[in-house]
């Protein structure tokens, strides 16, 4: 069963998402289908829109393919609220990636990873995934941070051209591009 990578945009032209998804180069990954929440139609923050629209196109979470979360901005708010609903509801989680999540708390029985635009974005970012039951919380996962710093939008318009800190959860850090962060992240988690 080949896996979902869900996609939840932000706020922003439908244009800056397909320039996303050809930087990161996401069709290259032959297992992995890709479904994108729309944000021209409705609020893309609205977790009840986000759910409404993966049973719709992948049905019910337990008879679904495992599904990797990936977010950008006011898209992290829904999946926030989704990824541990849909776990919950007997779908199989392979992680959640929140680029530039800002203010938002992520926690779930699963990898969480945060990339943003800049240092500030990451620490303060990190200070909110605090598991709320330390015995039964997932590891914490990577974090990247564009350095030198960039605008909120550039982080998801350009990947590929912004440059930053990976510091990965087994403690490694590597200076790389955002698209490298994601494509390893993607493909280590298609090939749990």
């Amino acid at each position: 069963m080949a896996t979902v990578l869900v996609v939840c945009p932000g706020v922003h032209s439908p244009r800056l998402t397909e320039s996303f998804l050809a930087a990161v180069a996401l069709d290259r990954l032959d297992t992995m289908q890709i479904c994108v929440i729309p944000g021209d139609r409705q609020p893309v923050y609205s977790p009840l829109h986000g759910l409404s629209v993966l049973q719709h196109r992948l049905g019910a979470p337990w008879a679904a393919p495992p599904v990797l979360f990936l977010g950008f901005s006011a898209g992290v708010v829904s999946l926030a609220a989704i990824a541990p609903l849909w776990q919950a509801l007997g779908g199989t989680v392979l992680g959640l990636i929140a680029l530039d999540g800002w203010g938002v708390p992520l926690s779930g029985p699963f990898p969480i990873h945060r990339l943003s635009h800049d240092h500030f974005t990451d620490w303060s970012s990190a200070l909110l995934d605090v598991p709320l039951n330390l015995l039964t919380a997932a590891a914490r996962g990577d974090r990247f941070y564009a350095e030198p710093a960039v605008a909120h939008l550039e982080l998801w318009r350009s990947p590929h051209t912004t440059t930053g800190w990976w510091h990965s959860a087994s403690g490694s850090q590597v200076f790389t591009t955002a698209a490298a962060c994601l494509q390893a992240l993607i493909q280590t988690a298609v090939a749990q």
